[in-house]
């Protein structure tokens, strides 16, 4: 199955999630934003599809790099393919991304489901149809009955466990927060929610990133008293040392790397090297579902487990074909947010979850995504390219 062509349309769609200054979300008033939507085209006309932000799908990268690699190639010779971007990035000046492979990967692997008239997890080999849910909390902030004080974050978990989720993962307060970070004022809001939820659920902690080695060990050590069960990226991540001498102060698990570039490769030398208890891998992390997979792999190889970073169908899909992934990460989620109102240019949610705190896989062919088209195609920016 020849691919024809690759094309981008770039649309507006609505949103009540504002980012800050160091590229948090936040709620606020609804206002427009731009997405892009990625297709691949086969000789048959069948179309792949991935959703993305603009920027990761210029037109100039598309035209240079995605295109000359997938034109006139086999649609299913993704790993080939794969490589072939891979191999474009050296000489791109930084311009091919591994978010951009991501996107491209992505949508063969619909086109692939698609052709083939099966989901994309069984086409991988399925081994679950339903994946738990962690209920993964927004940074901090400083709205009134927001996410502003311990005594907030201890609301909202008692309201994320009537949902019926099993597991929280706290962002506690980053900048631009006027007085954050602070080690202390995040060990309150991990107590806030123990005490909220009890002992019985599963509790996690995404910290500020940027925290020195000694704050690290006094906020790990406070999450241990707590028996949380991981403590991820406290510290600047390109430190793979940091990380190691944290893992061996620490009785409780530490996970990564989430945002390390490099792959599967920089997450082969994190677990060489003893810098994580549980590896970090993410569709969008490391340039696909098919690193992902490698890296999941490679963790199971070595009796580790591997925990999926963000949600989304794609994400959802390497979860759900792990024997070796805990958790499905559904968020990012708000007092004054309702996660399950979806967004616009899906018909549906592509992670809905049961009243047990279970996300049900798709059975539809591809990735999964029910895409409105109509929507997409009344509100484009541009032309599409």
């Amino acid at each position: 199955m020849i691919i024809t062509d690759v094309r981008v349309k770039v649309f507006h769609t609505e949103t009540r999630k504002h980012a800050d200054s160091a590229g948090h979300a936040h709620p606020g008033p609804v206002h427009k934003v731009q997405m892009a939507l990625l297709t691949v085209v086969a000789e048959d006309g069948t179309e792949g599809h991935c959703f993305s932000p603009p920027q990761i799908v210029r037109p100039h990268v598309i035209e240079k790099s995605v295109k000359t690699v997938l034109i006139g190639a086999n649609a299913f010779d993704r790993e080939k393919l794969w490589q072939g971007l891979a191999h474009w990035q050296r000489g791109s000046a930084a311009q091919l991304t591994d978010r951009t492979l991501a996107i491209v990967d992505c949508a063969l692997w619909d086109l692939a489901g698609k052709a083939l008239g099966l989901p994309v997890h069984k086409l991988i080999g399925a081994y679950r149809d339903k994946v738990p849910a962690y209920g993964s909390i927004m940074c901090g902030d400083e709205l009134e009955n927001g996410l502003a004080t311990p005594e907030d974050y201890g609301r909202f978990a008692e309201t994320l466990v009537k949902r019926g989720y099993k597991g929280i993962k706290l962002h506690t307060w980053m900048p631009p927060v006027s007085w954050s970070p602070n080690v202390k004022m995040d060990i309150k809001a991990c107590a806030a929610v123990r005490e909220a939820v009890g002992p019985d659920i599963d509790l996690m902690l995404d910290a500020y990133h940027w925290y020195s080695r000694t704050d690290a060990l006094e906020l790990g050590k406070g999450l241990e008293k707590l028996g949380f069960a991981w403590f991820e990226e406290p510290m600047d991540e390109a430190s793979m040392s940091s990380y190691a001498w944290l893992s061996e102060q620490l009785s409780m698990p530490v996970l990564g790397p989430e945002s390390a570039s490099g792959k599967n490769f920089t997450r082969a030398e994190w677990i060489k090297h003893g810098a994580c208890d549980i590896l970090r891998t993410g569709v969008h992390d490391v340039g696909g579902i098919t690193p992902a997979l490698k890296t999941m792999r490679m963790a199971e190889g070595f009796g580790m487990n591997c925990e999926v970073h963000g949600n989304g169908a794609p994400n959802l899909i390497v979860t759900a074909v792990s024997n070796n992934c805990k958790w499905y990460e559904r968020g990012l989620l708000h007092p004054f947010l309702e996660y399950d109102d979806g967004v616009d240019y899906l018909n549906s949610l592509p992670d809905p979850m049961d009243d047990d705190g279970y996300v049900h896989l798709s059975d539809r062919p591809g990735i999964g995504e029910d895409i409105n088209f109509e929507h997409i195609d009344a509100n484009l920016v541009s032309e599409p390219f």
